[in-house]
């Protein structure tokens, strides 16, 4: 039977630009709509903000202790170590390949089953595995503080699955970039360069790009405006502290990839001594299409759903005609 879905989409952007927006309004889209104008299916959803959400609680745990932190110094800073990013490409990674292979686990504790995941993580980019060198009284406080949040992030992925993926195509949501003011390309483990060639090599292979476009500027306006105290774990209202939008996100290089491309319309990433050329959709977000979708369905206004339809339409259209089918 013809292919018509793609199987993995990456969806990038800056911070608060739109993609978890834009994943919501897939989610509650039509569903002959998604597959005949975008060439998505059913929507298998992955993201890598709970993993930076637990880690900064480990910390904040940890400091509440009168201990040292793992991965960043304080709540409003950048990591320690930029190997982080990698971790975090290896757990989507995991992700992806428990999905595809409908790994159900039932750990006796899901919060020791996560530190476990981290600190594979951190071996795999050459750190040392954290957690795992903590006093065992201080990897229990841990355990006991993070166990229902671990818990619930386990639940709710392993609650997607589904034993026929041939019309499910997973989306895979995260943000990268580099300092304010950076020269391309972005060099070390700056960038989407760095975190897609940390990929595995099965989820490089079938994976398109959607990038939401819009400018650093914008995204820290709508970064500060979309947040919401009273929901500060959430994926669509939380706030990347102000430090990190200039250190991490002060730019981003998928305009540089996609210009630098020997391939028309790809992103080329050179990993696991292969040439990966991932098919690239642009969005242009500039006018702010997407912020409405946080809303029901029901206040979203016509003419701009019709413009963002087509939008992602012309954009998906794109990565089809270079998907490997």
């Amino acid at each position: 039977m013809e292919k018509k879905v793609f199987d993995v989409v990456l969806l990038n952007a800056l911070p608060a630009s739109g993609k978890s927006e834009l994943r919501k309004f897939m989610n509650e889209n039509d569903p002959d709509q998604m597959v005949n104008d975008f060439h998505i299916g059913k929507n298998l959803q992955l993201d890598d903000f709970p993993y930076v959400w637990l880690m900064r609680q480990v910390d904040k745990k940890l400091a509440s202790m009168g201990l040292d932190t793992l991965y960043y110094p304080d709540d409003e800073s950048p990591t320690y170590d930029g190997r982080v990013w990698g971790v975090l490409s290896f757990l989507l990674s995991e992700d992806y390949q428990d999905m595809m292979n409908h790994a159900i686990v039932e750990p006796a504790s899901a919060a020791e089953y996560l530190f476990d995941r981290f600190d594979r993580g951190c071996m795999a980019v050459g750190m040392k595995p954290l957690i795992g060198m903590l006093d065992a009284d201080v990897r229990k406080a841990l355990t006991d503080e993070l166990e229902d949040e671990a818990r619930k992030l386990l639940n709710e992925k392993q609650a997607q699955y589904c034993e026929d993926m041939t019309d499910k195509t997973i989306i895979i949501e995260f943000s990268r970039g580099g300092n304010d003011g950076a020269s391309m390309p972005l060099r070390d483990t700056f960038g989407y360069q760095y975190t897609y060639s940390m990929l595995s090599p099965d989820l490089l292979k079938s994976a398109a790009v959607l990038y939401i476009w819009v400018t650093p500027e914008e995204s820290r306006a709508k970064n500060d405006a979309r947040y919401d105290p009273n929901n500060p774990g959430s994926s669509i209202n939380h706030k990347t502290p102000d430090k990190v939008m200039y250190y991490d996100y002060g730019c981003d290089d998928i305009l540089y990839m996609k210009e630098t491309s020997d391939r028309p319309d790809t992103l080329k990433v050179e990993a696991w001594g292969q040439t990966y050329y991932l098919p690239v959709g642009i969005v242009d977000n500039r006018e702010d299409l997407t912020t409405q979708f946080r809303g029901p369905k029901e206040t979203w206004n016509k003419e701009s759903v019709e413009k963002a339809v087509e939008m992602v339409s012309e954009a998906t259209s794109r990565m089809w005609k270079n998907y490997k089918k």
